[in-house]
């Protein structure tokens, strides 16, 4: 944002922040969230070097298409765990993974 449209908003009262201060996340709570969402687009990003659809990788995991649209969309309700099962169903390694985490580690730093 430019600087002098952030002046304006803050002379006009108006608070500016990050969604984690709007949501009062601690560090932990917004790296997490972050991890999870590097882990949904790289599933997402996985599946198209494939040429996979959702339904395709759900037959290959015993999961249903709704469950990776959740994955590759980080639902509160996927786990870490089922995002890291995925992407080695669509052949990445632990080392590519590991990237992946430590991409998101460094970005939300």
């Amino acid at each position: 944002m430019k600087a002098t449209k952030r002046e304006n908003l803050e002379r006009s009262g108006w608070k500016l922040g990050s969604a984690q201060d709007f949501l009062e996340l601690t560090d932990e709570e917004a790296a997490y969230i972050e991890l999870k969402l590097a882990l949904g687009a790289e599933l997402r990003v996985a599946r198209a070097e494939r040429h996979c659809t959702q339904a395709e990788l759900a037959k290959l995991m015993g999961s249903s298409q709704s469950r990776v649209a959740k994955m590759e969309a980080a639902d509160p309700a996927v786990s870490i765990d089922l995002l890291v099962r995925a992407l080695l169903a669509l052949g990445r390694s632990s080392r590519q993974i590991g990237r992946t985490i430590a991409r998101a580690s460094r970005d939300a730093a």
